[in-house]
């Protein structure tokens, strides 16, 4: 069995999933901003399971600074958790090798291994309270993209220069227009929204030129109601030396976290069945 841990700023999700990737136990907690509370609890859940027995593990951060040479999280988006022995903790916590990794690098390998006959570079961009992104070529997670999220994109918007998770993201979407994306019916709002996320993807694909973009998260879930917008607006940007990638929809924006989990690990520790 492995183990995959998808620590989000708000809940928790621990799966455990078989040698073929699938999910056979699971359970969601909240995220205890007190961090040694959180293991805590985090061991509780631990226990409860049937399977308890771990070849290895995959722990998804939402880290926007993680030494992954010391197994540290500096620092996270909505935690106050700071310069945490995250890897250390994990490994006691589960019984077993773990690799962490920034939650949505792992999502973006999670999808690319459903795309992997069709592209061989893919880019996975998380919309929900902020934005998150992850670049996977080969199969292999690129470490050097990504981890600041869409806080450290910088954008000209309304006359200055502003991160673009502040004006793009679901929070921002909420504070601007006062609904959930998945309260927003009318195409002159997406319009707007479309237009916002554009100026970034643009600086994505510049960047990364990848085949595919694959859109994740809460607000990507209603990518039906707004990818033509989304396409309309990258191609009006469109630099004619770049070729443009196929956007799509997340296949599992909920749990691609936790199987993202799987495939590092699986990845990290090639032999760790002969743990079992």
């Amino acid at each position: 069995m492995y183990v995959g841990i998808d620590i989000g700023g708000t809940k928790t999700l621990i799966a455990v999933l078989d040698e073929n990737g699938v999910i056979v136990e699971q359970q969601k907690i909240p995220t205890n901003p007190d961090y040694d509370t959180f293991l805590s609890e985090l061991e509780n859940v631990l226990a409860s399971f049937k399977n308890k027995e771990f070849a290895a593990g995959g722990i998804g951060l939402p880290a926007t600074v993680l030494d992954r040479e010391h197994g540290r999280a500096k620092f996270f988006g909505n935690l106050p958790w700071k310069n945490i022995p995250i890897h250390t903790d994990m490994e006691r916590l589960c019984g077993c090798p773990v690799a962490i990794e920034n939650d949505a690098k792992l999502a973006a390998l999670s999808e690319y291994m459903l795309l992997k006959d069709k592209f061989g570079v893919v880019l996975y961009v998380t919309i929900s309270t902020g934005i998150g992104y992850g670049l996977v070529n080969k199969a292999r997670i690129d470490t050097d993209i990504g981890d600041g999220g869409g806080r450290t994109i910088l954008l000209e918007h309304h006359g200055k220069m502003t991160p673009w998770e502040d004006f793009a993201s679901g929070r921002a979407i909420v504070e601007r227009f006062g609904k959930l994306a998945k309260d927003i019916d009318d195409s002159a709002t997406w319009k707007i929204i479309s237009h916002d996320l554009a100026k970034g993807f643009i600086e994505l694909i510049a960047v990364t030129q990848p085949e595919a973009i694959v859109i994740g998260g809460s607000v990507g879930q209603y990518f039906g109601k707004f990818k033509k917008f989304l396409e309309e607006d990258i191609k009006q940007y469109h630099v004619p030396l770049i070729k443009l990638p196929v956007l799509l929809q997340a296949q599992r924006p909920e749990l691609a976290v936790a199987y993202g989990c799987y495939d590092i690990a699986k990845q990290t520790f090639p032999d760790a069945k002969i743990l079992i």
